[in-house]
C-alpha cells in the first residue's frame, strides 16, 4: 500500500521513480547538493549550542523505532527527549500523562501580543498563527495540542471567512474551547461547538430567527452538525461500512431533519449581553466585551417554540432555547453513527488513511462505552485509536503527510526557536510560496480534504483507497513545498526567519555520514527509511568533502552545516518521508 502512495505522489512530479529507487530522489541529490554549497555558514550561524535535556540515545533500536511511531502520530512530531519519554513509560503511560496536562490558552497571547500593538494596529490572524507555531513546537502538552488540531478539522471554522476574520482573538478561543474538551466527553464537546459565537458567525447560526410566513430558519450549521460533525450522511454499521437497503445507502437524516434542527438553532447570539432585541443584534453598547469568547446566549423572544421532530424523536413545543438545544445534541450524541463517523475520522487525522474495519469498529466500541458505562469518553477514544495494533503496527503504510504537519514534524525534530520569541509566522497558503495550507484556513466547511477523497486515475483509486490528503497535493505544492523547505532548513521560517532551527547534533555527526543518516532517519521516518534512499543520501553527503585543517575553521564547520542540511531536505524530499507510517 505504501508503494501505492508514493507513485501517486511521484506522479504529480511527472516522474516514473518513486520512494528511494527512483529518479525523484535523484533530482533532489543534485539540485540539493548545489544549492546548499550555495547557502554557505552564514545561514547556520545561529544553530550553534546543543540542546539542553537532549539524553544519549541509540536511534537504531526497534524500541526507539516504534516510540518515534507513536510519537508522529500522537504529537505534532518525535524530539530525541520526547522518544526516551516514551520508552521509558511506554505509549499507554506517555498517555496517562499527557491526559493530566493543561492545555496552552492561545487567547493569552492573544491578549498579550495586543498590549504590545502600536497605537492604531489591532490583532490579524498572524498573531494567531504565531501561538498556533509556538505550541506546536514547544508546548508541553503534546498530545493535547496535536489531538485539538484534528478536532479544528473536523469542527472546522475559518479565517477564509472575512466574517470569522474580523475575530482572530475569538479565533483563538474557539481553538482553546476545542483544546478544553479534547479530553472530554463529545456531547460537552458538540455543545461547546455549536454555542461557539465563531461557529456561530461562521456557519450562521447566530442571530438565526424563528419561522415567519416569509421566511425560515437558516440550515446552514443544522445541515453540518450532522452530516460533518455528528452522524453523517447515511446510516454506518459499527465498523463504519455504510448500510444498504436495496443496494442503495441509506440517508441518516431527511430535509425535515434540517429543518428541525434549524428551528432549534434559533434565538442563538452573542452571550453576556443584554438579553434583548439590541443584544440579539450584536450592538456594541448591549453586548459583553468578551463576546467573541463567551458562548452565545438564547434570547427567548427570537427561538422558534414550535415542535420538532428529529431523527424520529419529538422535541415539544413551548421549550426554551436552552431546554431543546440539550434535547437536540442528546439525540445526536446517542445516534449510533457517531462513534463509527468520528472514529474513523481520529484515525484518519492521527493514524491511517484506510483503517480496517474491525479498527474503526473497535475505536466506536469505545466511544459507545468506555469500560464503565460512559458513552462519548474521548480518552477512551484516543486510546483506542493511538494504542490499536494496527496503529502500533508502524511499519504499514500510515497516511500522506499533510504541509502543516511535515513544517512542524520539522520544527519539533530539531529544536526551531524564535530569536524574537514571539514566533513570527503568518498564512503559508500559497502553493508556490508557501506549503498550500495554514491552520485554521480551510478553504471551506469541509476541511482542507474531504475524508473519503480518492485521488483519479490512480492506483490508489484502482485499489479502492482513499487519500483524503492527496486533495490538496498537485504540482504546484509539489514544487512549492520542495521550494519552501529547501531555504527553511538552512535558514529558518517566519518573518525575518526569526524561526532557527538548532543542528549542533546532527553537526556533531557530519563527519560520520552513516550516524548523521540514522538520526535523521529516527526523527524524520521513524527509523523506517528504505536502503536504496539511505544510500542515495549517503552518495550526496560524502560528496561535500570536508576539508583538512583546525576543525573551527569556517571552511569546515561550513562543510559539516552542508551535511546536514542535504541529510534533513534529501529526507523531506522523499516519497517515502511524505507517507507517514
Amino acid at each position: 500500500m505504501r508503494q501505492l502512495y508514493s507513485i501517486s505522489f511521484a506522479v504529480l512530479l511527472g516522474l516514473s521513480g518513486c520512494g528511494g529507487n527512483g529518479s525523484t530522489d535523484e533530482a533532489a541529490n543534485t539540485t540539493t547538493a548545489a544549492s546548499a554549497k550555495r547557502s554557505g555558514l552564514r545561514l547556520a550561524a545561529s544553530a550553534s549550542a546543543p540542546v539542553e535535556g537532549e539524553a544519549d540515545l541509540n536511534v537504531n533500536t526497534e524500541a526507539a523505532k516504534s516510540a518515534a511511531s507513536f510519537l508522529s502520530q500522537a504529537s505534532f512530531g518525535p524530539t530525541i527527549y520526547e522518544i526516551n519519554r516514551v520508552m521509558t513509560l511506554g505509549p499507554n503511560g506517555w498517555l496517562n500523562e499527557e491526559f493530566q496536562k493543561a492545555g496552552p490558552k492561545h487567547r493569552l497571547h492573544m491578549d498579550e501580543a495586543a498590549k504590545r500593538l502600536p497605537a492604531g494596529m489591532v490583532l490579524n490572524e498572524n498573531h494567531f498563527f504565531q501561538t498556533f507555531w509556538k505550541n506546536a513546537t514547544i508546548g508541553h502538552d503534546h498530545l493535547r495540542e496535536r489531538v485539538t488540531y484534528a478536532l479544528s478539522q473536523i469542527f472546522v471554522v475559518s479565517f477564509v471567512d472575512g466574517a470569522v476574520a474580523e475575530y482572530p482573538r475569538g479565533v483563538a478561543c474557539y481553538y482553546d474551547t476545542l483544546s478544553a474538551n479534547a479530553f472530554g466527553n463529545f456531547r460537552q464537546l458538540l455543545e461547546a461547538v455549536a454555542r461557539h459565537p465563531m461557529m456561530g458567525i461562521y456557519l450562521s447560526h447566530m442571530q438565526n430567527e424563528p419561522e415567519s410566513e416569509t421566511s425560515t430558519p437558516d440550515e446552514n450549521f443544522a445541515r453540518e452538525i450532522m452530516q460533518l460533525m455528528s452522524i453523517g450522511l447515511h446510516e454506518l454499521n459499527a465498523d463504519g461500512s455504510v448500510k444498504l437497503k436495496n443496494g442503495v445507502p441509506i440517508p441518516a437524516y431527511t430535509r425535515d431533519d434540517v429543518a428541525a434542527m434549524a428551528k432549534v438553532l434559533t434565538g442563538w447570539s452573542w452571550g453576556g449581553g443584554a438579553r434583548n432585541e439590541h443584544g440579539f443584534h450584536g450592538l456594541v453598547a448591549y453586548s459583553a466585551a468578551d463576546r467573541d469568547c463567551r458562548p452565545m446566549d438564547n434570547y427567548p423572544q427570537f427561538h422558534s417554540t414550535a415542535e420538532k421532530k428529529l431523527l424520529g424523536n419529538t422535541i415539544a413545543a413551548g421549550g426554551s432555547g436552552e431546554a431543546d438545544l440539550k434535547k437536540a445534541l442528546d439525540i445526536l450524541f446517542n445516534h449510533p453513527n457517531v462513534g463509527p463517523f468520528i472514529g474513523r475520522q481520529l484515525i484518519q487525522r492521527l493514524v491511517m488513511s484506510n483503517p480496517s474495519p474491525a479498527y474503526v469498529q473497535r475505536v466506536a466500541a469505545a466511544f459507545a462505552d468506555n469500560g464503565d458505562g460512559v458513552r462519548g469518553d474521548m480518552k477512551a477514544v484516543l486510546r483506542a485509536v493511538l494504542l490499536d495494533s494496527e496503529a502500533r503496527n508502524y511499519q504499514e503504510v500510515g497516511k500522506l503527510r499533510e504541509p502543516v504537519l511535515r513544517l512542524a514534524n520539522w520544527m519539533r525534530a530539531f529544536n526551531a526557536r524564535s530569536s524574537s520569541g514571539n514566533y513570527l509566522m503568518w498564512s503559508l497558503d500559497d502553493p508556490l510560496e508557501g506549503l498550500g495550507q495554514s491552520p485554521m484556513r480551510s478553504p471551506s466547511v469541509f476541511n482542507f480534504y474531504r475524508p473519503n477523497y480518492i485521488p483519479p486515475h490512480t492506483e490508489l483509486a484502482s485499489s479502492g483507497l482513499v487519500a483524503p490528503e492527496m486533495q490538496i497535493t498537485a504540482e504546484p505544492s509539489v514544487v512549492g513545498y520542495l521550494n519552501y523547505m529547501q531555504l527553511a532548513i538552512p535558514r529558518g521560517v517566519g518573518d525575518g526567519y526569526d524561526i532557527k532551527p538548532n543542528y549542533a547534533a546532527e553537526v556533531s555527526l557530519a563527519a560520520t555520514p552513516e550516524l548523521l543518516v540514522d538520526r535523521v532517519n529516527l526523527l524524520l521516518l521513524n527509523g523506517q527509511m528504505s536502503a536504496a534512499l539511505r544510500q542515495q543520501i549517503l552518495t550526496a553527503i560524502n560528496a561535500v568533502r570536508i576539508p583538512a585543517g583546525n576543525p573551527a575553521s569556517a571552511k569546515i564547520v561550513e562543510a559539516k552545516y552542508n551535511r546536514a542540511y542535504l541529510a534533513i531536505f534529501l529526507t523531506m524530499a522523499s516519497s517515502e518521508y511524505l507517507v507517514q507510517k
